[in-house]
């Protein structure tokens, strides 16, 4: 006897995977360990990349519904960033839903493996989609371009509704420029929103900067952690730049980008994507120091004496002069620390929306 099509689908739905003859989704791999490595491959090449990742990227997995992409700082930590970012899956209640990834950028004296992409350490970097010491016709910024496709892939993720592009320190710079560079923000078919933590600086859209006055003056702006509310009192000018040409150079400005990821891409083009892409700066509130690797360059302290008061005025100059729509957080109790602004409650519904 033949059971009607409709029928044999509400009574297959109602069984387990194990009764369907499915194998259920493994669990969430929470470690950096071996066993959470991938290898992605980048380019026409067999040019690869490493990262941590809590579900396998080319496995059908029916319960991803979010993503979470975490890129680390300056020490290039990608083990360290994968445990926050694990930390934060579960206080969030997010580790069976969501796939938590971590990229590993290695640079300088770090020892590739076979095929191992070996990136910049200097001049137009990692942190800013500069071109690899290894292979020279990639860049940084494709690394992450070909993560969210592997996410965008509905063979392997069918549900997955939501993808967040975080990073901090230079982490936060990486993402602060991938956001307004990358090619591939409206081609994936899932949405994609981007959380930038404390980074030393800011791609300027326009040759102008903070005045130092107000929230923007050197001793104000170091005793502004007595406050948790984002400080608004910033005023801009041209810079006159005669003691620092680099100020206006990418990555700091637009200026000069003949080379890299970004060299093709039109200011303007630049400038729409930047304030079109939704956005959240995550400041801490006593990150107001010049520690933990802060850029004390003149390019930098160009846009502000400390790295809140340079988040705060470039989120003010989006919105306000760009006609942006981008949110700032101060994190109430933390400094330049990865893992207290991330596990912090009022952080977690933003790297894991609700949906």
């Amino acid at each position: 006897m033949r059971i009607p099509a409709l029928l044999l689908t509400i009574l297959l739905t109602g069984l387990s995977a194990d009764q369907r003859g499915v194998a259920p989704a493994a669990p969430a791999c929470t470690a950096a360990t071996a066993a959470c490595i991938e290898w992605v491959t980048i380019g026409a090449s067999p040019a690869r990349s490493m990262i941590y990742t809590s579900y396998p990227l080319d496995r059908r997995n029916d319960r991803i519904r979010r993503a979470l992409i975490m890129i680390h700082g300056a020490n290039r930590n990608a083990d360290h960033y994968f445990a926050t970012a694990m930390a934060a899956a579960f206080l969030a209640g997010a580790v069976d839903d969501a796939v938590v990834i971590a990229p590993h950028f290695i640079a300088c004296a770090d020892k590739p493996q076979s095929n191992e992409v070996l990136w910049s350490c200097s001049g137009d970097s990692w942190r800013s989609g500069g071109a690899a010491a290894s292979h020279p016709d990639l860049y940084s910024f494709d690394l992450m371009d070909q993560i969210l496709r592997k996410l965008a892939n509905k063979t392997a993720f069918p549900n997955l509704a939501a993808i967040v592009v975080a990073g901090h320190s230079a982490g936060g710079q990486y993402v602060t420029r991938y956001e307004m560079a990358n090619r591939v923000h409206d081609t994936l078919g899932v949405p994609v929103t981007y959380v930038v933590a404390n980074p030393s600086s800011y791609a300027w859209p326009a040759a102008n900067r903070p005045t130092a006055a107000e929230d923007g003056d050197p001793p104000a702006a170091k005793d502004g952690w007595t406050s948790e509310t984002v400080h608004t009192k910033f005023s801009y000018e041209p810079y006159g730049g005669t003691n620092c040409p680099s100020y206006n150079r990418w990555p700091f400005g637009l200026d000069n980008r003949t080379i890299g990821y970004t060299a093709k891409t039109t200011d303007e083009q630049l400038k729409k994507q930047l304030v079109a892409r939704p956005t959240t700066y995550l400041l801490g509130q006593v990150d107001t120091l010049p520690l933990g690797g802060f850029d004390s360059s003149c390019s930098a302290m160009a846009q502000g004496p400390t790295r809140r008061a340079r988040g705060e005025a470039f989120v003010k100059f989006v919105n306000e002069t760009l006609g942006g729509k981008h949110q700032a957080l101060i994190v109430p109790e933390c400094g330049h620390n990865d893992r207290c602004i991330y596990t912090t409650d009022v952080v977690l519904p933003v790297i894991f929306p609700k949906l």
